[in-house]
């Protein structure tokens, strides 16, 4: 299928769900979106069984659309500015300790508890995976997504503090998912006994530091040249050049692309490039990259109830996907209760906030991306299919549901 015609079609169909929301169902966008793409998906299945030319151009527009390059290489780097630009700076400075804590060592925890509990308990289930893969499984499903987060959060009733370190967390803890899961896929690749410690340590540095410095100088060179005009078209852009330029770079250099664009977002956006009282040009930029940010979101979570296609024989992994959502909430709770349990002092935050902050903890496209990327062994199928039902679960019933459970603990938030 020619590429114009894949993403026309796209186009179409997420339009045409998104009215559908907004006009009938009526839910939050994202929820709605995906609820829609998904029943689309189950009856393109079904439709597809009896009568395979009925169902041709959507189970071919599915196939078509290489998921994973797409979010992963395209789509990730202007949602993960366009988060970091509009979050408040100031308000993450106040909360930067917890939010440092919880993406690194929450999610390392994380993706330990998850994978050593599948290692040991799905067995009971007949479900069998050696103990590396569990915790590549774990890698990929313990970063919070920053895309599902927001577009949940920020139609939530969370109190502000608690919605800045959730969507500061799920920003940076991206870089440390994507990082654990490079370093578990290669000794995967090479074996337990043939991973080298300094090959792990250049790619750290690499991914990671590299991605911050490079964030760090093109956001501030790309900031001052904004800074330095007044035209309203050259704003906008320099700010698309900043991001399509870092993820080239970090295509060619290997850095991390969440990391780079997270840096620059927050580098631009917490420093103004309006040049006097009468000209509002950040604040025109930050509704340009609002906008770019609901539509890019609404496409992309149309992509996710569409994958729904391309999973094969789904129907003989409920099983893997339903302990996986189990394991993934105790893993998420713990992960985050051990490190603030140690520091509740100084961070603040009582029993009733991990509560929540369990459950705001969403999943989304870049789990399923990274697990596309798994090579073809015995255990793809059953991550990546695990992986799909984590994040159905928690876009759809821990966002319906999210409202809910803070107006039940909202005697006990601080």
């Amino acid at each position: 299928m020619d590429l114009f015609v894949v993403i026309a079609l796209l186009v179409i169909v997420s339009a045409f769900f998104s009215y559908l929301n907004a006009r009938f169902i009526k839910l939050p966008g994202t929820i709605g979106i995906v609820l829609i793409a998904t029943i689309v998906s189950i009856a393109i299945l079904i439709v597809d069984k009896l009568n395979p030319a009925t169902a041709r151009y959507l189970t071919t527009l599915a196939k078509n659309i290489d998921f994973s390059k797409v979010v992963l290489n395209i789509m990730l780097g202007f949602l993960l500015f366009s988060s970091a630009f509009n979050l408040d700076g100031k308000k993450l400075k106040k909360e930067m300790r917890p939010v440092l804590i919880l993406s690194t060592l929450g999610v390392i925890l994380s993706t330990a508890i998850f994978g050593f509990l599948l290692y040991y308990l799905a067995p009971f289930f007949h479900i069998h995976m050696p103990l590396i893969y569990c915790l590549l499984f774990g890698a990929l499903v313990s970063p919070t997504d920053p895309v599902a987060v927001s577009a949940i959060v920020k139609n939530s009733k969370l109190p502000a503090h608690l919605e800045t370190i959730i969507s500061g967390e799920s920003l940076f803890n991206d870089g440390v998912g994507l990082v654990l899961f490079v370093i578990l896929l290669e000794i995967t690749n090479v074996g337990e006994k043939n991973i080298e410690a300094s090959k792990v340590a250049i790619l750290i540095l690499k991914e990671v530091f590299l991605g911050i410095m490079a964030g760090a100088a093109f956001g501030y060179l790309a900031q001052r040249l904004m800074k330095s005009v007044k035209d309203f078209q050259t704003i906008v852009l320099i700010s698309l050049a900043l991001v399509m330029g870092l993820s080239v770079l970090a295509t060619i250099f290997e850095f991390s692309i969440p990391l780079a664009v997270v840096t620059a977002g927050l580098f631009a956006g917490s420093h103004s490039i309006n040049q006097d009282n009468k000209e509002r040009s950040h604040e025109s930029l930050e509704k340009f990259w609002q906008l770019v940010d609901e539509m890019l979101n609404t496409i992309l979570f149309v992509m996710i109830g569409l994958q729904l296609i391309n999973l094969p024989f789904v129907n003989n992994y409920w099983v893997t996907g339903s302990i996986s959502i189990v394991f993934i909430l105790i893993a998420r709770w713990l992960s985050i209760m051990l490190p603030l349990t140690f520091l509740r002092r100084s961070l603040k935050v009582n029993y009733s906030n991990i509560n929540v902050m369990t459950w705001a903890g969403l999943r989304g496209g870049i789990s399923i991306a990274l697990a596309l990327t798994l090579p073809n062994t015995p255990y793809r199928h059953l991550i990546l299919s695990g992986s799909y039902f984590i994040v159905i679960f928690s876009v759809i019933v821990q966002g319906l549901t999210l409202n809910a459970m803070i107006n039940r603990a909202s005697k006990y938030i601080e």
